[in-house]
């Protein structure tokens, strides 16, 4: 018997079993996207914790429902051309000298005017509603707001805490249901500050100073980074965003200002120094002015200037000294005392000059 001469059976059976393999390897990457939900990965931006996060998921789902309002149709007309207008169908009216229908010109034109009006007015109203230099208003009334200032740092960020001396790196804790003022800078490369489950995200940039103002209304860790690559430790550049109780935070602050590190001009010119990986700390006894003095260093004297960057002591002067008094990579503190004597005699020997942004 020939070799390409099959038997009806065992054709058959060949069809059969080819069937079979083609349904098996159909429910099994069916089964495969049906993981996909399950998977535990979950949308941040989707899960807010926060009043203005909510109101971003909510400006995302209407931007998305808008999307769908063109997509949809499309996708639905395309189909239904595609099988009305097909080469069997010889019911299908053919007019190959038509050229202008009103009912279509009115649809084309209106609901592309609607959509525009719909999100011009939308837009308008949210970009108002969510600006970030606007305060929130506290759960409680009374409520004062917590004082954050953000340093990025190559590659760490610093949190001081204002009013109450301290200072963190790479951990941020919030109390719940209070209004949080965040000020915003940056040492020398341009970064992204972002809590996807809270809220908005705002740039910090070296000489200058940005506001961001968000509330935590669930306790809870909550993942922050950079969004914008600013380097080689971009990847390392996350913190945690600890959200506790109120009385849970003021246990935390004054646990933090009992420790023994403090955060003076030297010990913040120690911390600049880029590197990737860098752990968890605490300061205590935070130098009065720190943030201002390190959005000031790179602007120079300024007659006029703004009241934020009068900056009380000599911190701006302090933190240029420390940095022109390292010698082999340390601190040289005994010169930078010298210095501190000298500018309070009024007779510096040689005045200290801002470093450039590239160094």
């Amino acid at each position: 018997m020939s070799m390409h001469n099959v038997s009806p059976p065992m054709r058959r059976r060949a069809d059969t079993s080819r069937g079979t393999r083609w349904h098996t390897l159909c429910a099994r990457a069916a089964a495969l996207m049906a993981t996909v939900p399950m998977s535990g990965c979950t949308l941040e931006l989707l899960d807010p914790k926060g009043s203005v996060g909510e109101q971003e998921k909510h400006l995302i789902l209407i931007a998305l429902g808008v999307m769908l309002l063109v997509v949809i149709p499309v996708i639905v007309l395309t189909l239904v051309f595609f099988w009305r207008y097909r080469e069997t169908n010889t019911a299908a009216t053919y007019s190959p000298r038509w050229a202008h229908s009103t009912k279509i010109e009115v649809v084309v034109w209106t609901i592309p005017v609607i959509i525009v009006v719909s999100l011009a007015v939308m837009i308008w109203e949210t970009t108002h509603k969510l600006d970030p230099y606007r305060p929130i208003e506290p759960v409680a009334s009374g409520t004062p707001p917590v004082r954050v200032e953000v340093v990025a740092l190559n590659w760490k960020w610093l949190f001081i805490y204002p009013d109450y001396r301290v200072a963190t790196v790479n951990k941020l804790v919030l109390p719940v249901d209070t209004p949080v003022e965040f000020k915003l800078t940056a040492e020398s490369l341009m970064n992204a500050f972002f809590i996807p489950q809270l809220g908005s995200m705002v740039y910090a940039m070296s000489g200058m100073q940005t506001k961001l103002h968000l509330i935590a209304n669930e306790t809870g860790t909550y993942a922050g980074m950079s969004s914008a690559y600013s380097g080689p430790g971009f990847s390392d550049m996350h913190f945690k965003a600890h959200v506790t109780s109120r009385a849970d935070f003021d246990r935390w602050v004054k646990a933090a200002q009992a420790v023994p590190d403090t955060l003076d001009a030297p010990a913040y010119v120690k911390l600049e120094q880029p590197g990737t990986g860098a752990p968890v700390a605490v300061y205590a006894n935070v130098m009065p002015g720190l943030f201002d003095a390190i959005v000031g260093k790179y602007m120079g004297p300024m007659e006029g200037g703004s009241q934020g960057l009068r900056v009380s002591g000599n911190a701006i002067d302090d933190i240029i000294a420390a940095a022109n008094c390292r010698a082999d990579g340390q601190l040289d503190r005994r010169a930078l005392l010298a210095q501190r004597a000298e500018r309070a005699a009024g007779t510096p020997s040689v005045p200290a000059a801002p470093r450039a942004l590239t160094e």
